[in-house]
């Protein structure tokens, strides 16, 4: 027996006439009495390759607001390595020498274990934390003057302890501070207020890759651009409008490389503005104007773990150094007419020079930093060793920044050092144990005379101003 089918004359009509009145029916019902949904910026799914599946975290946060006064200052320590990106804050007037129970410490504040480093400005302290209880991270601010809370933005996500969770530095201006988590997200809020601008989810939006041991990446921000390295498949790079979360550009990524732990560094060379990072596989250079590509080498890639981010050197020389007995490596990069050309100059063996963790600093001529045995070492432009630390003063995976010709340089314990910043030969000034706990390896921060340095779950302020 055959069905009965029916004829397409009977059947298209009808449907037209259904969809018309269910159309009609949608209109009246939200005409022009119905109130519009505001949109908040970052919650479009912005042009990527995640499939857009999963709600964005961030934009379920919660603002909580505290006691906290801001403190009464104007020095900055405003991103990752400082103001001008060189670990080297502005000059000030700082002790030469301690007691010997060392700097007086004006406050210190618990946290969630990490080794996220701390971003000053107006008088405020941000730090990327994250709280185990409601397992969220917690983008926090902190009076400078005595460490008591002022706000914090929250959103929910889960991370386990994986030697630590936070380990970011947030980027913070007038308007506007941004921090990125354990598993790259991303947030922008207002830097006084806390209220939140927009957040991103670098993963589900485009892609990227968590890497091992979690996110280290902080965010750069550079004329009201917000720059981040995704290293997802279609986004290597990219930039993003700091007032609005609107993505600006994308750099392609033609051989697929990953997140690392390195940050994005920008400089200028030959007269091109570009930001340079280290991938999982290579380091690229692209143009700080609109993302586009202008070169990348192979030269230098890290088996394990990317930390060090690149050094920019006058001339166009880019020092790239890391840990896994990766040691270091001289790039001289050159353009020649339309071309970039990138160049080795030479590679150092880890015994020579290898920072593992953080970048070193520039100064004077003169690289400073950790090499592989922890043992802090100062190597002139050519590579050649000009001097390291004593026998028996290891420094291991701390934090070091400079100040009017000072070092200040942690150890893996809190065994804070005071060294001369000279190539002439390692000189120590002082010493003091500055924390208690163990897994010193947060990028230290230093502003009016106040350096902030902390272990894996307690942050402290120190006073090291002269007097």
């Amino acid at each position: 027996m055959r069905a009965a089918v029916l004829k397409p004359g009977f059947w298209i009509p009808a449907a037209a006439v259904t969809l018309g009145c269910a159309v009609f029916g949608l209109w009246l019902w939200s005409g022009p009495g119905r109130p519009l949904t505001p949109r908040v910026p970052g919650t479009d799914q912005a042009p990527g390759t995640g499939n857009g599946s999963r709600a964005n975290p961030v934009l379920a946060g919660k603002l909580v607001r505290a006691e906290g006064k801001p403190g009464e200052f104007t020095g900055s320590w405003p991103q990752f390595r400082g103001a001008s990106h060189d670990g080297i804050a502005t000059a000030q007037d700082l002790a030469r020498s301690w007691s010997g129970s060392g700097p007086r410490q004006i406050w210190a504040a618990d946290l969630g274990d990490g080794y996220a480093g701390a971003a000053v400005f107006n008088g405020r302290v941000y730090v990327m934390d994250y709280d185990v209880a409601h397992k969220q991270d917690a983008l926090r601010c902190l009076s400078a003057a005595n460490g008591a809370e002022i706000w914090r933005y929250t959103y929910p996500v889960s991370v386990k302890r994986n030697h630590g969770m936070s380990r970011t530095v947030p980027t913070v201006t007038e308007h506007y501070v941004v921090a990125m988590g354990p598993k790259c997200h991303v947030v922008c809020v207002d830097s006084t207020s806390g209220e939140l601008r927009w957040g991103l989810d670098l993963v589900n939006q485009f892609g990227a890759t968590v890497p091992q041991w979690y996110a280290g990446q902080c965010p750069l921000v550079e004329s009201n651009v917000v720059v981040l390295a995704p290293g997802g498949p279609k986004a290597l790079l990219m930039g993003v409008k700091a007032e609005t979360g609107e993505v600006l550009w994308q750099t392609p990524n033609p051989r697929g490389w990953k997140m690392t732990h390195s940050s994005v560094m920008p400089g200028e060379i030959d007269g091109q503005k570009m930001y340079v990072y280290c991938a999982n596989n290579g380091v690229v250079g692209v143009a700080a104007s609109d993302g586009a590509l202008l070169w990348d080498t192979t030269a230098w890639k890290i088996s394990i773990a990317t930390v060090p981010s690149p050094l920019l050197l006058p001339g166009g020389r880019i020092f790239l150094s890391g840990g896994y007995n990766a040691g270091s490596l001289m790039l001289q990069l050159r353009k020649n007419q339309d071309r970039w050309e990138v160049q080795t100059l030479f590679k150092l063996d880890p015994q020579v020079f290898g920072a593992t963790q953080h970048t070193p600093i520039f100064y004077q001529d003169h690289i400073y930093g950790v090499r592989a045995d922890g043992r802090f070492a100062c190597i002139d432009l050519e590579g050649k060793t000009v001097w390291v630390s004593d026998p028996g003063q290891q420094f291991g995976l701390g934090s070091f920044l400079m100040s009017d010709g000072l070092i200040f340089a942690m150890n893996d314990s809190g065994l804070l050092r005071l060294i001369q910043a000279s190539p002439e030969k390692y000189r120590l000034l002082a010493q003091t144990q500055a924390l208690t706990g163990h897994e010193s390896w947060a990028p230290l921060a230093l502003a009016d005379g106040r350096l902030y340095a902390r272990d894996l779950t307690r942050m402290v302020c120190l006073d090291v101003a002269g007097r």
